[in-house]
This record gives C-alpha cells, sequence and structure tokens, in this order.
C-alpha cells in the first residue's frame, strides 16, 4: 500500500523544528510500524537525505522505549500497545499519517522523535527502591502475601515508564507513572519501612521536574500499553496525605 507520512524533524533541543512529508510505495500490511520506519530511513539515506531519529530497543513491547505519537494518540490507535507492536495493517492504503515526539517540558527534544525522559530516572533514584540487609536470602514462602494483594502490586510493576501517560495528559502529568512506582512498593510487606519517605520524596521530585497537575480525566490509563489502572493514583493520594499527617504530628 501506499502512505503519506508527516513526520516531526527537529535537529536538537535549541531547533524550531517542523513538519516534514515523505511518501512510501509498496508498504507491506505485516510490517510493524518501527519497520515501516526503518524502510523509510533506507529510502532518506539512498537518496543523500538524513534519516528520522527514532528510540528502540526490543521491539517487543518490553521496554517502551518506542514512544511516539501517531495520529494524536502515544504509540498509535491500538490500546494496550506499544508502538513496536502497531502494525500497518492498522492503516489503509493512501492513508496520511502523522508522528511526532512526546509533548512535554519535562521531555524535551533530543532530536527528531527522541525525546529526554531522564526526569523518570531521577524520580525513581527518589525513592522507588527498597534499602535491604546483606546475608542470606530468605525463603521466598517465608513471607506470605495475599494473592489480590500480589495480583495488584504486580500490575502496577508492568509499568515500563514510557511516558505516554505524560504525553496523553493535557497537563503533562506523571501522576500514573509515580502511583504505579509507589503502589507496587507500598503494597508489599518489603517496601513498609520507607512507604512514607517513599511517597514524600517522589512527589517532591515529579513536582521539581516541572510536570504538570493531574486532574484526573483519565486520558493516562487510557493511554497507557500496560492499561495501568487509575487505582495506583488514588492509592498515591491517600498515601501522599498520610504521610504528610504522620509527618506534621510526629
Amino acid at each position: 500500500m501506499k502512505i503519506t507520512l508527516k513526520i516531526w524533524r527537529q535537529k536538537n533541543q535549541e531547533d524550531k523544528g517542523e513538519f516534514k512529508t515523505y511518501e512510501l510505495d509498496n508498504v507491506n500490511e505485516h510490517m510493524s510500524f518501527l519497520e515501516m520506519l526503518d524502510v523509510l530511513n533506507e529510502k532518506l539515506m539512498k537518496e543523500g537525505e538524513e534519516p528520522v531519529a527514532f528510540d528502540h530497543d526490543c521491539r517487543e513491547g518490553i521496554c517502551g522505549m518506542c514512544s511516539m505519537v501517531i495520529n494524536g494518540r502515544p504509540h498509535g490507535p491500538d490500546p494496550g500497545t506499544t508502538t513496536c507492536q502497531l502494525h500497518m495493517r492498522r492503516f489503509k492504503d493512501g492513508d496520511t499519517i502523522v508522528v511526532e515526539p512526546w509533548r512535554a517540558k519535562a521531555f524535551p527534544v533530543i532530536k527528531d522523535l527522541i525525546v529526554d525522559r531522564s526526569a523518570f530516572d531521577r524520580i525513581l533514584q527518589a525513592g522507588g527502591y527498597v534499602s535491604v540487609h546483606t546475608g542470606g536470602v530468605p525463603d521466598a514462602n517465608a513471607t506470605l502475601i495475599p494473592k489480590p494483594v500480589a495480583d495488584e502490586a504486580f500490575q502496577a510493576a508492568t509499568c515500563i515508564g514510557c511516558g505516554a501517560c505524560v504525553a496523553a495528559c493535557k497537563n503533562a502529568s506523571a501522576m500514573l507513572f509515580v502511583a504505579a512506582k509507589v503502589s507496587h512498593l507500598s503494597l508489599l510487606p518489603q517496601g513498609q519501612v520507607e512507604k512514607d519517605k517513599r511517597v514524600l520524596a517522589m512527589v517532591a521530585q515529579m513536582d521539581e521536574e516541572k510536570f504538570g497537575a493531574c486532574t484526573n480525566t483519565g486520558a493516562c490509563s487510557a493511554e497507557c500499553p500496560k492499561e495501568i489502572s487509575l487505582e495506583h493514583i488514588a492509592r498515591l493520594q491517600r498515601d501522599y496525605l498520610k504521610a504528610c499527617i504522620k509527618g506534621k504530628v510526629s
């Protein structure tokens, strides 16, 4: 099939950037979206043009590197899907596809479709961990965790930190990402010791990174490739409020 691509091209953070239009013939419907971009880049290089820069790694829906907005939606039109899992059969012959990077002040553009998501790393460094004592590893069965709690913690832990929640939010809020990272630790026994310190530190770092405020529109969860529930944001709010109250009382 034949498609028209309107792709955001930007040399660096200081460059103004603009959309450029490219035509591709004989696109195989079984190609993934990234394979289609590979074909485009081969064509551009043969013509002596600069290839389109975009992030990718596993191409299996695991790493979250393949972050781009496709026709106005993070990762494209399919729910619960990363860009690398999106296939060209989802589009029709003659379609025009608009591709651009995440749009958020906290995610500055490095080049073309690549943004700097190190703000997420700094949030994790602020408290997304548990401290453990060295020595022998305790038997896994020694700490009993109810299955519903374990399942909910695992669901939060499936967050791949791609940033689709930020790109989908009209305020560029990172609440779903932070909530998932706080939630999966606070639900487990190993995360209880630093529970209050963790939520206060990670929310403070999120604010420092200049992410927007959450206004509960739900776009983040709707566009999340791992379909992280808004329940985790509710838990984050409760944990944060409790930690603030404890801090004032003590």
